[in-house]
């Protein structure tokens, strides 16, 4: 039997995106849960009820961003929410891969099920066939200022369900219409509220760096385990990482780093016991808990945040509904602010970069005959001179410090005001290397 994930608002997890985001069309089958149905349902009969008294509220009534205070009739409505998909699809630069674009797909459903932004389940349930027959929407990866929502990805996105935009199906780039044709599937034409819904959102931002993160948990599993083989080809000592040291300054993860490079090293014959002439290694050896173990709080920390992303609404403005049903509140707010997600990632890429830095050191010291006290021969040759050996495996990893040096400059500490000086702080979390 294949499997199901039922997104409902409230529990998706980070492997089942990672599921989705890897998986074929269809494995897993990704289908709505009931509940969230009719909450969907509720909330888009409210967006008809506020229409029916012909009541102002922004993005449904009025135009959005700079144009706020402009007045849009009942009779333009459908009109305004395709308007803003297709003005808003200009981003630029290289396409996101399919794994990100399947993440993105599924990490907005779920928040539009949440029944507080004013979609249709028809709309909601067209994304969720996207997604399991293939249809995957050319996103281009650059054009978020990672406020007001990831804007212009969403809308490329977005196109596909009204039959614009470009797809990839089934190894070919077609248009919306033409992939939804293909699949046996009709465009909607949206109603009120919804392509706002549909664009306005931490989306991007968070599938984006969930794929990185999770990249980020194995590589700090690399990192220890490319430290452990050099600490034994350095013939280096475990006494730095005795339990005792790491108990008396407790941050979790340099205690679990050490415990994990004690498990590594268990029984090696290619470390050295007590020598009092040589009772300590350099620091890339001996503070590898240290180091490794402060990366790993960046990667805990973005795993944190985005656990509680994914099962958020980010959307703006929210509905909220009385017992009643006649209590009908359009609330506008800030949930489409990435800053969260934007200094979580700073911090990830500050830290990948350190543990890139600390490798390279360990490289210097096993090429290098006079750092490593002679235990191992000059560049890892024999014949030296006529072998240049591993000369230039360090030149490499040198320059790749380098470019994550200037890749890791916090994107966040940047923010240039949009639309017309309304939406006059943004988080840049978007912004991609």
């Amino acid at each position: 039997m294949r499997e199901v994930i039922i997104i409902d608002g409230e529990s998706l997890t980070f492997e089942q995106v990672l599921a989705v985001a890897y998986g074929k069309p269809g494995e897993p089958r990704v289908v709505l849960a009931e509940s969230a149905k009719k909450k969907v349902e509720r909330a888009a009969k409210a967006v008809d009820t506020l229409l029916e008294r012909g009541e102002i509220a922004y993005g449904i009534t009025t135009g959005f961003g700079a144009f706020k205070d402009k007045i849009i009739s009942r009779e333009q409505v459908e009109e305004l929410q395709r308007n803003i998909v297709l003005s808003h699809a200009v981003g630029v630069g290289n396409a996101f891969d399919t794994a990100t674009v399947r993440a993105i797909m599924l990490i907005r459903a779920n928040t539009l099920a949440r029944g507080f932004s004013g979609i249709r389940p028809e709309t909601l349930e067209l994304i969720l066939e996207l997604i399991n027959r293939g249809i995957h929407p050319v996103i281009p990866e650059k054009g978020s200022l990672g406020a007001s929502g990831d804007l212009a990805p969403l809308a490329h996105f977005a196109c596909v369900l009204i039959g614009e935009g470009s797809t990839e199906y089934n190894g070919e780039i077609l248009s919306g219409d033409e992939a939804l044709k293909a699949a046996g599937l009709e465009p909607v034409v949206l109603k009120a509220k919804e392509g706002l819904a549909l664009t306005n959102g931490t989306t991007v931002m968070t599938a984006v760096g969930l794929i990185e993160t999770a990249k980020a948990v194995r590589l700090a599993d690399l990192a220890d385990i490319a430290g452990c083989m050099s600490l034994e080809a350095l013939n280096g000592t475990l006494s730095a990482f005795d339990e005792r040291i790491h108990a008396l300054r407790p941050h979790p993860r340099q205690i679990d780093t050490a415990n994990n490079l004690r498990r590594i090293l268990e029984g090696s014959k290619f470390v050295r016991g007590f020598d009092p002439t040589n009772v300590q290694d350099a620091y890339t050896l001996r503070c590898m808990p240290q180091v490794h173990g402060a990366c790993r709080d960046a990667v805990a920390y973005s795993e944190w945040l985005l656990k509680i992303e994914l099962n958020s609404v980010t959307d703006n403005p929210l509905i909220f509904i009385g017992e009643d049903e006649e209590n009908i509140e359009v609330i506008s707010g800030g949930n489409f602010h990435g800053e969260p997600l934007a200094l979580a990632f700073d911090y990830l890429a500050i830290a990948l970069t350190d543990l890139g830095n600390i490798a390279e050191r360990r490289i210097m010291r096993l090429t290098d005959e006079a750092s490593n006290a002679q235990v191992l021969p000059a560049f890892l040759t024999k014949n030296g001179g006529l072998n240049s050996g591993f000369m230039i495996v360090q030149y490499t990893a040198a320059a790749l410090c380098t470019e994550n040096k200037v890749l890791s400059h916090p994107a966040s500490a940047d923010t240039i005001p949009s639309s017309a000086n309304v939406e006059d702080h943004v988080s840049m979390g978007a912004t991609l290397p």
